[in-house]
């Protein structure tokens, strides 16, 4: 059970004796307290492994599914004393205290408390820091309790088989000072960025109030480290109530942690990397444009939206077909009188610059062609009898294949090889990832679902990935409703699933995404527009920005519709992948009328203009692990105002993003963080950094900065990443010096991890006003006609 505070636990379990010396082996340093184990293990200089047990086994194990790195003990030094164990390298210190009876009598209320209740766990403390001294994670008290009715999870036992390890909840207490802040643990989009003093539920909910929400239980604080909670289970976490942060995790039988410190955060997302895995190069297509809809109901349909973009030689460069272009679900085939021939309309998008992703769902109905096979070989997601998990009776979907089988993986990706990706289909989208049918109560095969509640889109997505890198030569492009520790590997994007189309729901957008770029899964995106359906009647506040009226077919009585639309698109342009997907009838961008049409053609013919700036981002995250979308508090972590602020960001080095979420609004109130000057990208103003304008933002407008000392590269106009890309012009912003490093590859194929890439380095002398360039050539013609020097 629960201790019955934090107080009376230390009290109680100071007086256990600690048993024995440490013992090593191999990068481990053993521990006992009392009847636990605890175990450290390094991981590189920075990177420290804890892991807290009453079962010396569990303590001893590795970790868990996402953490793909190995030990490394390379220079760091372990120390005995009466007092303390320390444990140390160049970078981190890490002290447990020894426990001491201080021979002081408890009060006499203390003795009675603990007479009927008392802590499950004798008293650790381990103190992270730096050299200098600086305090970074700070653990207080840890739990490992059988089920209870007190904790009321007792209804949890029978989620475990007579031969499952046996279920314990297990969590832990950390120290949390007044000015620490906490960011990223995946997708949860109830509005805010700073998690402090807001209680997260860590688990794949489809039906969450705010928006369905993914787990990765990443934290990364403004204190120079991060926090990876090796737990797959549905974790509670409470950051900063009662100067305390709280991690509970449903099932398990260890407490598990790794501290990743760094001076910056880039360091910090480099430790996420080394144990979680890189993040590949995307196809340069996925950098583009991505057109979508629910849904492209036939091949003509999808023919005329690509003669659409190209006879208006806008650019765009992925077509995606939704669902239920089959017979049935999991039947993994294409009804003959909507779909003739898709292998000869991918033959003819690729020849228009156009790729394809196609959905796929885990999903088989009883009667598809391949459920009788996966029930045979027990690869579905199933109850304790072996019954195939479903949502009878009102989900008639059929039943999730269990990926977490390596059979049944294989075989999920040699079967979409087969019916999909033959028919020339570049890219998969992996929907419904939570898995739909919520796993708890039942069970994978790697153990019951309640215990590996938020694994499923790992493995999915995974089975996946590994096909198209042991059977095709092009990149793998997956976008997946859901991620956990690691996904970002399986050459991944996540979105926010099926959420409104509402101003609320916009606003929310932009904090939701700047935490799963904090949890380390660099590429988000959500469906631009909102993907539920339009209202009949929806009549604003304000006048609309945009006129409705020609697009009446398309939003109905939703008369701010087009001006949402806008300023969506707008913000769109400024993500990781810019896609657009939803439940209207049309959705290209000449479907919300003649206002907001040139509107929407200046955002796509600016987001294919910055392309050698945004594909150069993508090779920093592959290279760093660190995201290009950023919250301000990783650039500007010496301004406190930033801590906060959910509705700003940057995207790479140069630009700040505030894009416009009120219905009606003209102006905006932009805080330009401190420690720097910034230009207006529209006006070319400078502005000092440290205060809160106000800025003009008519509806053709976001509200966008660029950092002083800043290098873009501009691209010349293509319709699609298909076709070679001249640089423009090299802009640069003055102020101080900067670098920028600009990358390029074929954009298609894995030769990249070859080393066939043409990488060019920019440097701006702010003394000299001048800019040079090593490396690869980069343009042809003289700098003079490349090089623009912005500012008034």
């Amino acid at each position: 059970m629960r201790k019955f505070s934090l107080a009376v636990g230390i009290l109680f379990f100071s007086l256990l004796p600690v048993s024995g010396q440490a013992q090593q082996s191999g990068s481990q340093v053993v521990l006992h307290r009392g009847d636990a184990t605890v175990v450290l293990e390094p991981y590189a200089p920075n990177i420290i492994r804890v892991t807290l047990s009453m079962q010396k086994d569990e303590a001893l194990a590795p970790p868990g599914y996402g953490i793909t790195a190995q030990p490394a003990a390379e220079g760091w030094s372990y120390e005995h004393t009466d007092s303390d164990d320390t444990y140390r390298s160049s970078q981190m210190v890490v002290v447990l205290p020894i426990p001491h009876s201080t021979g002081k009598k408890p009060m006499q209320t203390q003795e009675d408390i603990s007479k009927y209740f008392n802590g499950s766990t004798p008293w650790v403390r381990v103190k992270v820091s730096t050299p200098d001294g600086t305090a970074l994670s700070d653990l207080e008290g840890w739990s490992q309790s059988v089920l209870n009715h007190k904790d009321g999870n007792a209804q949890l036992v029978h989620d475990e088989r007579p031969s499952d390890e046996t279920f314990y909840q297990v969590g832990a207490t950390f120290a949390s000072p007044d000015d620490e802040h906490y960011y990223g643990l995946g997708e949860n989009q109830e509005g805010y960025l700073d998690h402090r003093g807001h209680a997260i539920n860590c688990w794949n909910n489809y039906t969450a109030p705010a928006g369905p929400t993914f787990c990765v239980p990443f934290l990364v604080t403004n204190k120079g480290y991060g926090l990876l909670w090796d737990n797959p289970s549905q974790t509670t976490i409470e950051p900063g109530f009662n100067e305390h942060t709280r991690w509970t995790s449903q099932v398990g039988n260890r407490v598990s942690y790794f501290v990743v410190a760094g001076k910056n955060t880039d360091e910090i997302y480099s430790g996420y990397k080394l144990l979680t895995g890189s993040t590949p190069m995307l196809p340069k297509a996925a950098y583009g444009y991505i057109q979508c809809k629910q849904r492209y109901s036939s091949q003509a349909e999808v023919m005329a939206v690509a003669d659409g973009y190209r006879e208006r030689h806008l650019p765009a460069d992925v077509i995606v077909v939704d669902w239920f272009y089959y017979t049935k679900m999991g039947q993994m085939d294409f009804v003959p009188s909507l779909w003739p021939d898709p292998a000869e309309m991918n033959k003819k998008l690729h020849q228009m610059g156009f790729q394809t992703m196609i959905s796929v769902w885990p999903r088989f109905v009883p009667g598809s062609r391949y459920y009788d096979t996966l029930l045979k070989n027990g690869w579905f997601e199933h109850l304790e009898d072996g019954t195939p998990t479903n949502g009878l009776p009102y989900d008639r979907a059929g039943s999730d294949i269990d990926t977490t089988n390596p059979a049944a993986a294989r075989w999920y990706w040699d079967t979409i090889r087969d019916n999909i990706i033959s028919k020339g289909f570049n890219s998969i989208w992996a929907d419904e990832t939570e898995p739909d049918l919520p796993p708890n109560g039942s069970y994978f095969h790697i153990g019951p679902g309640t215990r590996y509640f938020n694994v499923y889109p790992l493995f999915h997505t995974a089975s996946i990935y590994d096909g198209f890198r042991r059977d095709e030569k092009d990149r793998a492009l997956i976008l997946s409703r859901d991620g956990y520790l690691g996904v970002q590997h399986n050459g991944t994007i996540v979105w926010s699933s099926d959420i409104a189309p509402t101003w609320d729901t916009l606003r929310r957008q932009i904090p939701t995404g700047l935490d799963v770029t904090a949890s380390g899964l660099a590429y988000w995106s959500n469906d631009t527009g909102g993907w539920q359906y339009l209202p009949a009647v929806h009549h604003p506040k304000h006048t609309p920005l945009l006129d409705p009226s020609d697009a009446r077919a398309n939003v109905g009585g939703y008369d701010d519709y087009p001006e949402l639309y806008t300023r969506w698109f707008e913000y769109a342009t400024f993500e990781p992948v810019f896609r657009t997907h939803g439940s209207r009838r049309y959705n290209e961008v000449w479907s919300y009328g003649r206002q907001a049409e040139p509107i929407l053609e200046k955002y796509l013919r600016l987001r294919y203009q910055l392309m050698p700036y945004i594909y150069s981002l993508g090779y920093f995250t592959h290279q760093t692990g660190a995201p290009f979308m950023r919250a301000l508090f990783m650039d500007f972590p010496d301004d406190p105002t930033v801590a906060e602020i959910g509705d700003e960001y940057m995207f790479g080095p140069a630009f700040l993003v505030a894009p416009v979420t009120s219905q009606g609004m003209t102006t905006k109130q932009v805080y330009l963080p401190a420690g720097t000057d910034w230009y207006n990208y529209w006006t070319n103003e400078r502005v000092k950094g440290g205060q809160t304008i106000t800025v003009q933002a008519p509806i053709d407008r976001i509200p966008l900065f660029i950092r002083a000392g800043s290098i873009i590269p501009i691209g010349g106009p293509v319709e699609s990443t298909m076709q070679k890309q001249k640089i423009a012009k090299v802009l640069i912003y003055p102020g101080r010096d900067a670098d920028f490093t600009l990358y390029q590859d074929d954009g298609v194929t894995y030769d990249y991890e070859k080393g066939n890439s043409e990488i060019t380095h920019l440097h701006w002398d702010d003394a000299s006003r001048s800019l040079t360039h090593t490396g690869a050539e980069a343009w042809t013609v003289p700098d003079s006609e490349i090089i623009e020097i912005k500012g008034r």
